[in-house]
């Protein structure tokens, strides 16, 4: 039934198999280091799941305002620029966000997916509003269709707010 030819054969098969796939294993690791191709492009923050510990200070939204930096901002903006865009009128997913800081809310021009929801809790997007909902978009405004989590920090909020106020001056 086998011969030694034949167990040689089917075993040579296999050895040479299992040789192809490590050579392509190490293959792929050699050009594709993670290392290599920079910083990762999102980075998902996560709440604490400590849980403990003290309740976390007050802080004053116009002081960390005051301090905010445009550039920072521009940066963290990347996580928003998937669905909103900042030229005028440019409208994606989500409406266009050029000249938001004191726009009346739900008014961007030619968008037309709005839920309502915002018009409920705020007329105009002042600094302090767009703090509230991108702190969490669904808290600030329930029924809102925007599936955006939020920004935790307030400082990554305060440099977006000042990003985009300093778009349309």
């Amino acid at each position: 039934m086998f011969d030694t030819m034949t167990v040689t054969k089917i075993a040579a098969g296999l050895f040479g198999a299992w040789l192809v796939l490590l050579l392509g294993k190490f293959a792929g690791e050699e050009l594709y280091h993670a290392e290599a191709h920079g910083e990762q492009g999102y980075v998902i923050e996560v709440a604490d799941a400590s849980g403990g510990g003290e309740p976390a200070e007050e802080v004053d939204f116009a002081e960390i305002m005051a301090a905010a930096d445009p550039a920072k901002g521009e940066k963290v903006f990347r996580k928003c620029s998937a669905c909103h865009k900042v030229e005028d009128g440019a409208n994606a997913v989500g409406p266009y966000l050029y000249g938001v800081v004191g726009r009346p809310v739900d008014s961007a021009d030619g968008y037309a997916s709005y839920s309502g929801a915002l018009e409920k809790v705020a007329e105009t997007w002042t600094p302090e509003n767009l703090n509230a909902f991108l702190t969490k978009p669904a808290g600030f405004a329930p029924g809102t269709t925007m599936g955006f989590a939020g920004l935790p920090k307030i400082e990554d909020r305060a440099n977006v707010i000042a990003y985009l106020d300093s778009l349309d001056n």
